[in-house]
């Protein structure tokens, strides 16, 4: 017989069961809730402590973008490096050899700082094998180029009066050797061919193509032949300053020209440094005359700006003058995306060496000892020592006084160059 109570399907048959399963889910649901709160409120924590992220407008970012993307080259110039017999004395060494570094090391640090580096071997150096000389004839032991370029010298002049002192086997055995110095840019002035001479100087540094020439208006000693110094004539300074100019972004010329010892620029001067701003040059290097001369700003015939230094003034030295110990950097910055060469500046820089008043007098000049160069206004000091009679006060006054009678310069020293 039937039953009049209803019955359940299994799965609902026991309701108990169903109310604890549940509380088992829900209980289940909170602590899952629970565990993704401290999960993310631990993560939170973690992140805070991590360095900011540096935004890519930031100070930092921007410093390192412009120490990584310079704006501008930075091209110095100095004047004659002369290997005089004093020099020669003091740099040599007991075992025959000659360290001349550590006379220009303290200007080290200037070097550093720029790319591309003019200096100017004012006499031939072919070493021992032609015999070692100093005034008037010379020849330079083959240390003077290996520490010019060791100093960062890469864009160097060979041609000057005293080119052909000994020779063409003397101008041969030089350029054989600077052609075996690391990290140059670029040599001219004295040739080992006719080829060798007609070819213009290239090089690039940073994106900027550079074009470098070098002329002398004087010998002395006769030419023996027509291609071992670079004679100047406006013939031939067309020809390769219309080819620089089609080439390079900037144009370098290295002149030697100028009346010695004279702080004044005389009439020739005046003459070529009009030629080379019509012909294009921008920038005009002058030595010689081993004193400072004024800076001119010419406007040549299509109306580009060209910089004549006339005299930069000497370099390594041992000279007597004062004027000829005063001298220092010519400091240009390029501008990378113009190729244009800014406002000049210059670094005054002072060659030192001492001997006594007496040692002085009588001209004993082997007796200078103490050789060293440094910037100006680090030398009051060396100055005090020198038996010149002046100071540093006096001497900067004397280099903005005579480099600003055309053209500003910026006078700078060892803190703000």
């Amino acid at each position: 017989m039937e039953s009049s109570s209803p019955t359940f399907p299994p799965e609902q048959s026991q309701p108990p069961r169903f109310s604890r399963n549940r509380k088992v889910l829900l209980a289940g649901l909170m602590l899952f809730i629970i565990g993704v709160v401290v999960t993310g409120l631990w993560i939170r924590s973690k992140d805070s402590k991590k360095p900011p992220v540096q935004k890519t407008g930031s100070s930092q970012v921007k410093k390192t973008v412009e120490a990584n993307n310079p704006k501008s080259i930075r091209l110095i110039a100095s004047g004659d490096t002369i290997a005089h017999d004093a020099l020669n004395a003091q740099a040599k060494l007991p075992d025959g050899t000659y360290d001349y570094y550590q006379f220009i090391k303290p200007l080290q640090p200037y070097f550093d700082k720029a790319q591309v580096r003019f200096c100017n071997q004012a006499v031939p150096g072919a070493g021992p094998a032609f015999g070692i000389r100093g005034y008037p004839i010379f020849n330079s032991p083959l240390e003077v180029a290996r520490d010019m370029n060791r100093l960062g010298c890469n864009v160097v002049n060979t041609g000057t009066n005293h080119t052909f002192d000994l020779g063409q086997q003397v101008i041969d055995a030089q350029l054989n050797y600077w052609d075996t110095l690391p990290n140059m840019l670029a040599v001219a002035g004295a040739n080992r061919s006719n080829e060798e001479q007609q070819k213009v100087r290239y090089f690039t540094s940073q994106g900027v193509r550079f074009a470098f020439v070098s002329y002398s208006t004087y010998s002395n000693i006769t030419p023996p032949n027509a291609y071992g110094l670079n004679m100047y004539s406006q013939a031939i300074a067309q020809v390769q300053l219309t080819e620089a100019r089609q080439k390079a972004d900037v144009v370098l010329v290295s002149m030697r020209w100028g009346t010695e010892y004279s702080p004044a620029i005389n009439g020739q001067q005046e003459q070529i440094a009009q030629q080379l701003a019509d012909l294009g040059a921008d920038v005009v290097l002058g030595h010689g005359p081993h004193v400072l001369q004024p800076v001119k700003q010419l406007s040549g015939a299509n109306g580009r700006k060209t910089l004549v230094w006339f005299s930069i003034g000497n370099f390594l030295n041992a000279q007597l003058p004062v004027q000829a110990l005063v001298s220092g950097l010519v400091v240009l910055d390029i501008d990378i995306v113009t190729k244009s060469v800014q406002p000049p500046k210059y670094l005054p820089i002072y060659m030192h060496y001492e001997w006594t008043a007496e040692e002085k007098a009588r001209e004993d000049l082997l007796k200078r000892r103490a050789f060293t160069m440094v910037p100006l206004d680090k030398a009051e000091d060396l100055l005090a020592r020198s038996q010149l009679g002046t100071n540093v006060t006096a001497q900067t006054d004397y280099v903005q006084k005579l480099l600003n009678q055309f053209t500003p310069v910026t006078i700078i020293d060892s803190k703000t160059y």
